[in-house]
């Protein structure tokens, strides 16, 4: 069966469309289609509470070509999820709207908790008895998830993110509530160990294992790596690093949340699955059709 997620966050939105198959009883899961588009309705949103006129006429014409290309590769079940930006934003119910009435495509706006639930789905498997703080950074929020023994213990989103962050429209009291978050639900003397999701810290993992041999990033690696991007002007991380320039941007101030957050709970090293939102709505979908054996 052929699944499609559409993620629309802060920095950028996001297409997969994955092919499940079964053989022997084992399900593979094959990506066929994967588009980033970097439209920042954060931009809009965090400044003016409203998402723009010229950005409201680029989406809709973005979800256009994502309903084209999910028609085409004939998907059987689909979901598109809207974070941080759309639901912060006076006119996004509205345009929410607009795309089903005239392209046919249903959008679900979700808050933290829900996007959180849903980013947790592809994480099962990295999850064992220790205790796991997990750290997803988006565009304009932050979800943390606490796990002890494989059981969520503690969950909650923050409107703490790299446009945000970017944009200096992040408070101070906002951080106060998350490291007494991390506090109520961490003991700082254990060894705690995190997992980042989201595509600033996947960025940072590439840039210090470009090989990727390993899964983890100690700390001081994230510091390494924060300190070396500082050193090259916005251009020259472009131009000499190749990023792309809605990454060249917000990976500073990404990297610093995580580097924040781990230090608040003395956790010295971070798992990177190079997972995110979208890999749990596949997940979702995929129980969700799920035939049983006979």
């Amino acid at each position: 069966m052929k699944l499609a997620a559409v993620d629309i966050g802060s920095n950028a939105i996001r297409l997969q469309i994955t092919n499940v198959t079964c053989y022997e009883g084992v399900y593979n899961f094959k990506k066929v289609e994967y588009l980033r588009f970097p439209l920042r309705l954060g931009l809009d949103v965090f400044h003016s509470q409203k998402i723009s006129e010229i950005n409201r006429k680029k989406f809709l014409k973005l979800m256009k070509a994502f309903k084209i290309l999910i028609d085409l590769y004939e998907v059987e079940d689909y979901m598109a999820c809207a974070t941080s930006a759309m639901r912060e934003s006076v006119n996004g119910e509205d345009i929410i709207k607009e795309v089903k009435e005239e392209i046919g495509l249903k959008i679900n706006i979700i808050d933290g908790n829900r996007e959180a639930e849903l980013i947790n789905k592809s994480l099962d498997r990295y999850i064992d008895d220790k205790t796991y703080l997990h750290i997803d950074v988006g565009g304009g929020s932050t979800e943390l998830n606490v796990y002890s023994k494989k059981i969520k213990i503690a969950s909650k989103s923050f409107q703490i993110g790299s446009v945000r962050a970017l944009e200096d429209k992040v408070l101070e009291p906002v951080w106060i509530s998350l490291e007494k978050f991390i506090t109520r639900f961490i003991d700082k003397k254990s060894q705690i160990i995190s997992i980042g999701t989201g595509g600033n810290i996947n960025k940072i993992f590439e840039l210090t294992n470009p090989r990727k041999n390993r899964k983890f990033l100690e700390i001081s690696k994230i510091t390494e790596t924060i300190n070396f991007l500082e050193s090259f002007t916005f251009e020259e991380r472009v131009n000499k690093l190749n990023l792309n320039e809605d990454r060249a941007d917000v990976i500073i101030p990404a990297g610093k949340i995580y580097q924040r957050v781990m230090n608040s709970a003395n956790s010295k090293k971070i798992l990177v699955p190079e997972l995110g939102l979208k890999d749990g709505i596949i997940q979702l979908l995929f129980l969700r059709n799920k035939k049983p054996h006979n």
